[in-house]
């Protein structure tokens, strides 16, 4: 009897590690190779983009690179599609994503998020001809995204069931699509569509409405506490600093909003 009820406590305390893993502590395995690898956008000027010598540059990137030195560790920028930067997250290809990444529940379930880093606004653009003034005047219409951006997200919810939303796989395809005439709206973040308005001067696109004004956020696996204090505080010395403010005027010329400079968890 004794050996039977030993058995079932073995087991059970076997059921127990099995529904309980083992928390992982991505920080330590970050320390011990002194590599942090961040995935970071390669073809979202000015977050990130790509120069003529095939250097990276941009908002995220010197953010990325400010998050490693605040970390005490080397910077390995990985360029990752927006479409697929939270699945490289999930398997562990990166360790974070500063790839002007916004908060919203969905994305809250799967990943946590840092303090914010840098504002970016979402908003739908279009040609001269076409009025639109809020979702309901997007009816009928066809609407251009890139695919799994905060834009493709909130239009998804927010628009008449007549839209058409225009998938593309990054901004340089939709981007493309724009000034090719396939789309003449498109939601997307206010910096594409001032790059796209030097792309297409004659036909630039005009603000239609604001979707919503959003916030950057360095995003991480579930479960990593000391990595997200780390993070965190790797951030509010670079806002107490004036370093973080110094990028962010840097590249949108304008100063980090007071909701972000003062916030620091």
């Amino acid at each position: 009897m004794n050996f039977i009820k030993t058995a079932i406590a073995a087991s059970l305390g076997l059921m127990a590690v099995a529904v309980h893993p083992a928390m992982a502590d991505t920080l330590a395995d970050i320390q011990k190779a002194g590599v942090v690898k961040i995935g970071v956008p390669q073809d979202f000027a000015p977050y990130g983009s790509v120069t003529s010598d095939l250097q990276l540059q941009g908002l995220d990137i010197d953010v990325a690179r400010l998050v490693a030195k605040g970390m005490g560790v080397k910077a390995e920028l990985v360029p990752v599609p927006i479409s697929s930067r939270m699945a490289f997250l999930q398997t562990h290809k990166i360790d974070l994503i500063i790839s002007t990444l916004g908060k919203n529940a969905e994305r809250e379930k799967v990943i946590d998020f840092s303090q914010g880093y840098a504002p970016y606004n979402n908003s739908v653009f279009g040609v001269a001809a076409i009025k639109v003034a809020g979702p309901a005047d997007l009816a009928n219409q066809t609407v251009g995204v890139a695919r799994s951006t905060f834009e493709d997200l909130m239009l998804t919810d927010s628009v008449p069931k007549s839209t058409v939303i225009k998938r593309y796989e990054d901004n340089n395809g939709l981007i493309a699509a724009y000034v090719s005439g396939q789309v003449q709206l498109v939601g997307t973040g206010d910096f594409v569509a001032y790059a796209l308005a030097e792309k297409t001067p004659a036909n630039k696109p005009l603000l239609k409405y604001i979707i919503n004004v959003s916030t950057c956020y360095v995003g991480m696996n579930k479960g990593e506490p000391a990595l997200m204090a780390k993070v965190n505080d790797a951030l509010t010395a670079s806002k107490k600093s004036g370093e973080l403010n110094g990028i962010v005027k840097k590249w949108l010329n304008v100063p980090l909003p007071e909701k972000i400079a003062t916030t620091y968890q």
